[in-house]
């Protein structure tokens, strides 16, 4: 078993927001509101869905790119201050500068996981794998596999279209990881398979899979919600019932995972 022994609990969590499309202050109050609600169950990790910060919205990403090397940017203090408060991981999705190794000089944005530590450290995931046609406003990341210690565990980053290659979760495998934490917007149409897929790697690879799906329509879509947990082996701890807001909570101790779903009650834009 790959997580580490501990008496404390591991207790991780899906926030399943309501998008509100490129408006950055909204959302941000949004996630602000799911993060204290985490506080509130102890979860050590907290995982939002792709571009969350702005929703799923190409048109917005030029508009609202992040540089986590720019530690002054006051848009991402209120992350990082929440996180070293409550002593509590968050992965959050936004647009990043891209990866100079990956986007050979185009000027496109990634599409990013951006890392939020309690000792206040940052760091950033791109995602490696676009869907099709996100080339026309996104740079893919370089690294296929990015493993980073959250919570005391081993936890690979995924988003969205990289869960489609089961390269990527095989690596993420490779690297160690106890837990897949995935951020997504995956649509009712595309739920079943994705979701299937997610199940799939859980049991083939003896790793846990956390799912973060937008609860409301974004850039479109009209997203299915039902963000899950699944045990390692693929066993399903948890999922929401449908879309909404709501935060999908697992606790991990003594070798077992118990979940619950909770309503959050999000700001007004």
């Amino acid at each position: 078993m790959r997580f580490s022994h501990s008496d404390s609990p591991l207790v991780v969590a899906a926030a399943q927001t309501l998008p509100v499309a490129g408006d950055l202050a909204a959302n941000l109050r949004q996630h602000l509101a799911f993060v204290q609600a985490a506080a509130l169950h102890k979860v050590n990790l907290l995982l939002f869905p792709e571009l969350s910060l702005i929703g799923y919205e190409p048109d917005h990403m030029a508009n609202h790119v992040m540089d986590m090397h720019d530690m002054q940017d006051g848009r991402l203090a209120p992350l990082r201050e929440a996180a070293t408060y409550h002593g509590m991981a968050l992965v959050v999705g936004a647009a990043v500068v891209p990866d100079a190794q990956a986007s050979a000089g185009h000027l496109l944005p990634s599409i990013g996981a951006l890392v939020f530590h309690p000792s206040g450290r940052t760091e950033v995931y791109r995602k490696h794998h676009l869907h099709g046609g996100e080339e026309r406003f996104a740079s893919p990341g370089a690294a296929a596999a990015h493993i980073t210690p959250l919570a005391g565990q081993p936890v690979g980053l995924a988003v969205c279209a990289d869960i489609t290659h089961a390269e990527h979760a095989q690596a993420a495998s490779n690297a160690g990881a106890a837990l897949y934490a995935c951020s997504m917007l995956l649509s009712e149409k595309g739920y079943a398979p994705e979701s299937a897929m997610l199940q799939s790697y859980a049991r083939e690879h003896d790793m846990a899979v956390l799912m973060a799906n937008f609860g409301a329509p974004s850039g479109g879509y009209q997203c299915a919600g039902r963000s899950a947990l699944w045990a390692e082996g693929g066993s399903l701890v948890v999922a929401a019932e449908g879309v909404g807001s709501c935060l999908v909570v697992g606790r991990r101790q003594a070798g077992s995972w118990v979940g619950a779903v909770v309503p959050v009650e999000v700001p007004s834009p």
